[in-house]
């Protein structure tokens, strides 16, 4: 077996940084949706909103960041340019909402596409003894699913 500096198997590791740069790609469209989001809302639950799409930008910006340097850890390239993301982007796109509902809506569903792509991301981290992929992997999953808990207790 051809390994990395890590110990890892190298066709796995591949594999792995290919499936982060997907998550990478997603999580840059969803961090500018929340952008957008807080620039954005109107009504009355502006001042609460306003600050919850900064707080949710501002994680999203950390675990961008996050994700990158990984994929540099597996010893592979992150993706950078904007038509790179839109190619591989499953996330909705936030364009010109301003209503809280949809807005709200909106992180819902970009959360539980960015899960599906962690989960998947999990199950390759777990085959491939990937111990440092796994638990940056569980630690976003289980803080996306209490927002998402969260999210869906305030739309009622």
């Amino acid at each position: 077996m051809n390994t990395t500096i890590l110990g890892l198997d190298t066709a796995k590791t591949k594999e792995l940084s290919s499936e982060l740069n997907t998550l990478l790609a997603n999580f840059q469209v969803y961090y500018q949706s929340l952008r957008g989001l807080h620039w954005n809302i109107k009504g009355k639950n502006f001042f609460e909103l306003h600050v919850k799409f900064e707080e949710f930008y501002t994680d999203a910006q950390e675990k961008v960041d996050m994700i990158a340097e990984r994929i540099l850890t597996l010893e592979g390239t992150p993706l950078h340019t904007f038509s790179d993301y839109s190619n591989l982007a499953k996330v909705p796109v936030a364009m010109n909402v301003s209503n809280d509902v949809e807005a709200v809506n909106l992180v819902v569903n970009s959360l539980s596409e960015l899960l599906k792509i962690e989960r998947t991301i999990l199950d390759l981290s777990d085959e491939a003894n990937d111990e440092g992929t796994n638990s940056m992997m569980s630690d976003f999953i289980a803080e996306q699913e209490k927002t998402m808990w969260m999210l869906n207790a305030w739309l009622g």
